[in-house]
């Protein structure tokens, strides 16, 4: 089949595929902040017109240009008349940074527990499945993809996972694993890999990509679904411990004046 997943920036593709639902406003403003709190979109990035919007959205007009009012209202956009004109990304790293926390916060442990586990089992099987079904150009493309990552940046790291595994999910030959992957990355795949802000946890990635790429070469199918497990895992595990570092940040008492003298 073809891998057109692959071939395009995947990240990209998440963030402009057809959303689920009744397609609200909050709906879109939260895709298209999530893409520029995680680079996806970086700063001067040109956004589609809100035509061009609405259609790759699945979204009424108006759905698409409330959505773009909200982000102008936060800073995230802004918006130029005129012949290069349109809406361009407006990238505070500071902003994007809090913007994260606040939304982790909103989420209990359990929710995020349930989040991972789901997209645990979606990139698993798909991982799985790949292994028995890829070809030596399947390999070579994730290979390309692997040896391209740019790991110097959250946003870098961000988009080399999320390419890696779309094509992984397009090897296994399952549009409803494509499917689900897509809408699992479009819908929380920021705050899952919030780890990826430590450049700890991006070797670490890209270690993990070597690894998958091992056992679907090797026709190794548990191995590839354990290690891609084990990843997300991983990540879950540092979203836990951030979310606790934040809360003692947050609910520590400010200091006395007093204990300063």
């Amino acid at each position: 089949m073809p891998h057109a997943t692959g071939r395009v920036d995947a990240a990209r593709a998440v963030v402009f595929a057809p959303l689920d639902g009744t397609g609200r406003a909050e709906l879109v403003e939260q895709r298209l902040t999530d893409a520029i709190v995680t680079g996806v979109l970086p700063d001067g990035e040109r956004l589609p017109s809100e035509a061009d919007l609405s259609r790759s959205l699945g979204v009424a007009l108006v759905t698409a240009r409330e959505a773009l009012e909200v982000l102008r209202d936060k800073g995230m956009v802004t918006t130029r008349r005129g012949r290069d004109g349109g809406s361009f990304v407006t990238f505070d790293r500071e902003s994007a940074a809090r913007l994260l926390e606040r939304r982790l916060r909103e989420h209990s442990r359990i929710e995020l527990r349930d989040f991972a586990l789901h997209a645990g089992a979606i990139a698993g099987t798909a991982a799985e499945v790949a292994a028995s079904r890829a070809s030596d150009d399947d390999l070579e493309t994730l290979v390309r993809i692997a040896d391209s990552a740019d790991l110097h940046t959250a946003g870098g790291a961000r988009r080399a996972v999320s390419r890696f595994q779309l094509e992984v999910a397009a090897i296994s030959q399952s549009p409803r694993l494509v499917h689900e992957e897509m809408r699992l990355q479009g819908e929380s795949g920021s705050l899952l890999w919030m780890c990826l802000r430590e450049q700890e946890y991006r070797d670490r990635s890209a270690d993990v990509r070597a690894a998958v790429i091992d056992a679907i070469r090797e026709v190794s199918p548990e191995r590839a679904r354990g290690v891609t497990i084990a990843h997300i895992s991983g990540a879950l595990e540092w979203l836990i411990d951030e979310r606790a570092r934040i809360d003692a940040r947050t609910e520590a008492p400010a200091s006395d004046p007093k204990d300063h003298t």
